[in-house]
Parts: C-alpha cells; structure tokens; sequence
C-alpha cells in the first residue's frame, strides 16, 4: 500500500464532513459509455435528441436515441466495486453525501443513502404537462411513453440542454460543499458546468481534494490536494483496506 493512501486514510478519518463529488468516469466501468471524450456518445449520436425544443418538436426521433442510450445501455447496467465502496464509506461514518453528475441510479443501487443527483435520475420519467412521475421500467413498451392521466408526452427525468438544475439538489449540493472538509472527487473531468464548480466551492471554504481519476482533470492542477491515479474500482477499494488499518 503506497504513502498516498494511507496519507488520504488518515484524512478521512480525521474529518467530520466529507462528501463525494462523481461524474460519467465512475460508472464506465459498470459498461455505460462516456458522453464526452475518443469513445463517447456524443461521438455516435447527436447532442441533439437532448435539446428541449428538439425534443418538443421531434419526440419521436428524440425518444428513439434516448431509448437506445439510457435505458438500453444504462438499463443493464450494476454499480461496480467504486460505487459500492462510497456506499460502505457511509455506512462507517466516513462519507456524509454523494453528489453525482450521473443520472444512472448507481449509487443508490449500491446502498448509498444520501444523493444529491445533479441532473437528474433516468429511472423516472415525468409529464411535460402535468408533471406526474412514472417509473421508466414501466414505459419502455411505448413507442413515445405518454401520461396516463393527461395523454401528453413524457421525458425522462433528468435534465435536457436549455433546463434548469433540479433546485433541490442544487441547493443540498451547494450546502453540502461549503460544509465539506473533505471533497473526493471521482471520475469527472472538471469539463461540466455548473456541477465543476462544487468541489471549487468546496475548496474555496477550505477543504482538502482528494481526486481519483485514470488520468489528470482539469481539478488536478488548479485545486487538487491528493492525486490517487488510477481506475476508481480499484483505488477506492485500497482505500477501505488503509482505513481498516488504521482503526
């Protein structure tokens, strides 16, 4: 077990408000492609199809891609070690909150309680005119998933360009960045405003950031204190052996 690790075990377990900060890296090795970047999805499929206004006028074009990435790429989907580590971090006492750029369920999937979903979560989908919920599972089976009580066209429940970040978790997820000691930062880029700016909040309040990514971000050299390179499944996991160590 190399010093870095055991020097971020001992920060973990010397803070009292830690937080997670998560975007698309976490969830590639669960098989959900990237969006951005040499294999993502936006190199296959036009951005488009998540344009509010391309959706309003084109449902069935936009729902047929949409289909066919998240909830046939994301539908199969399971929370790999790295999930399931943030979960067991909480359930010790170590990790007060996730805050996640995904929108793919993984971290509730592997027992993580406390997520503020930045974007949003696939697994709902919501009326553009009455706002009723239904589950996505439920839906697949329609051509374009329409509500039961008014008729009128669904979306998944995670934000399109041009929409506003769900209030509430933007509101959770600032809070929690100005009370965190502690940032661990996974699998993001640093490229996605405005959810980039919480772990720059965070440090702005004085908290340390510990970053695990293959390769360096944008993060790395602009607010990070701890550089764990390497795959997140793998670094998380030695992470949970340094702190069980040290107890």
């Amino acid at each position: 077990m190399n010093d870095k690790i055991k020097y971020t075990a001992e920060i973990l377990l010397k803070s009292n408000s830690t937080i997670a900060y998560t975007g698309a890296g976490i969830s590639v090795e669960s098989g959900i492609p990237p969006f951005r970047g040499d294999n993502g999805l936006w190199n296959k499929y036009d951005p488009n199809v998540l344009d509010l206004d391309q959706f309003y006028s084109h449902p069935h074009e936009s729902w047929k891609v949409i289909k066919e990435i998240f909830y046939d790429f994301f539908g199969n989907a399971k929370p790999n070690a790295a999930h399931y580590g943030l979960a067991d971090l909480e359930k010790k006492g170590l990790l007060h909150a996730i805050v996640t750029q995904n929108i793919d369920n993984l971290h509730t999937d592997a027992g993580s309680k406390e997520v503020y979903e930045f974007h949003g979560n696939s697994r709902m989908l919501v009326c553009t005119t009455c706002l009723k919920h239904f589950v996505a599972s439920e839906k697949m089976n329609e051509d374009i998933p329409v509500c039961d009580q008014c008729g009128k066209v669904l979306k998944p429940d995670f934000i399109f360009f041009g929409e506003m970040i769900p209030e509430i978790a933007y509101r959770k997820s600032v809070e929690a960045a100005r009370k965190a000691k502690v940032v661990i930062v996974v699998g993001s880029t640093g490229e996605v405003y405005p959810a980039a700016k919480i772990p720059v909040i965070a440090r702005q309040n004085g908290a340390k950031i510990i970053e695990i990514n293959p390769e360096e971000s944008l993060f790395t050299n602009q607010i990070t204190d701890v550089f764990l390179q390497g795959k997140a499944s793998e670094v998380i996991p030695e992470l949970l052996i340094g702190i069980k160590e040290k107890l």
